[in-house]
Formats: structure tokens, sequence, C-alpha cells
């Protein structure tokens, strides 16, 4: 059984009580301090960005390369194995032409392709993994293909700040 409350005890606050002080208030200045951590597998794939470098982990139960990478599987919900470096070369597995800037309203000047690229990865290891979004450049939207080979264009060293963005866009080779 439930029982619905018309009613509440008490004296409900007036703006002009507060005002006229007839209500016992405290001004406490607040010095807050935030830190924000990008974790243990995005700060390492950040930093070897920064290096000119894509890494990421393996899943050795289900055989997936986990780019960005994260410390467990989320189809096997198992901790990843190891540490791995791929290419940054890759082929272009999907791709989209936007009209819009990355806030979803803004319109471009200019259409862009953006491609989900399959990074290619040394023999020894896996094949399959999640893509790699990211833009495309030195292409136009329409020449863009399904199956074409892309490369990495890196800002120069001294911009790299560790970031996704120190990837300028990929270009076909």
């Amino acid at each position: 059984m439930s029982v619905k409350i018309s009613k509440y005890p008490g004296v409900g606050l007036k703006e002009e009580d507060i005002k006229g002080k007839k209500v016992l208030t405290t001004v406490w200045p607040c010095n807050l301090k935030y830190s924000w951590s990008a974790g243990v597998a995005v700060g390492r794939f950040l930093t070897e960005l920064k290096n000119g470098k894509i890494i990421g982990r393996v899943c050795k139960k289900c055989g997936r390369i986990l780019i960005p990478p994260r410390m467990y599987c989320e189809w096997c919900w198992k901790p990843t194995d190891e540490w791995v470096y791929v290419k940054d070369t890759g082929t272009i597995n999907t791709y989209a032409i936007t009209h819009l800037a990355t806030d979803g309203v803004t319109r471009l000047k200019e259409p862009m392709p953006i491609a989900v690229i399959q990074l290619d990865v040394p023999a020894k290891l896996p094949r399959f993994f999640a893509g790699f979004l990211h833009y495309l450049g030195e292409v136009k939207p329409e020449d863009v293909k399904f199956g074409m080979k892309v490369k990495a264009v890196w800002k120069p060293p001294e911009e790299r700040i560790g970031s996704i963005t120190d990837i300028k866009y990929f270009k076909p080779v």
C-alpha cells in the first residue's frame, strides 16, 4: 500500500526571507581543483601518438587488436594480454562524406571525407579489430573508394601534443 503525501511538514523558504536575513546562510568560496586521467590504456595511446606511433592491445581469447587500446576486452570480459604497435597505413573499410563540422551544427565550406580504416598489423598478429575512424585528406570526396590504401599524415614532432589530432589525416597511397 502506498501513501500519497499531500502536505509536507515545515515551512517553505521565501526569497525575501533569505534576502532579509531571516534565514541563516553562509557563503563558502570553493577552491576546487580537478584532475582528470585518460587511464593506463588511452594515456599510453596518446603518448605514443605524440611519438608518431600507433599502439593497441591484443585480446588473445577473441583474437582482436583493440585500437584505441583498452585494458579489458568488451567482448570477452577479460583483461587484454599485450601491447602491440600497428602501422600507420591501412585500408578503408567504409567512409562517409560529411558536410558538418565536428560540432554537428556548423556547415563546412567544402565537404570532408571521413573513413573507418583497418590499420595494417605485423604478420604475426591477429588481423581483426575495430576500425580506426579519422579524416581523409589529399583526396577529393568523389575519389574515395572502399578498399583504398591510405597512410597517416602526421603533424611535425614539435607540434604534437598527444592527441588524435597529431595525425592530421590519412591520404591515399
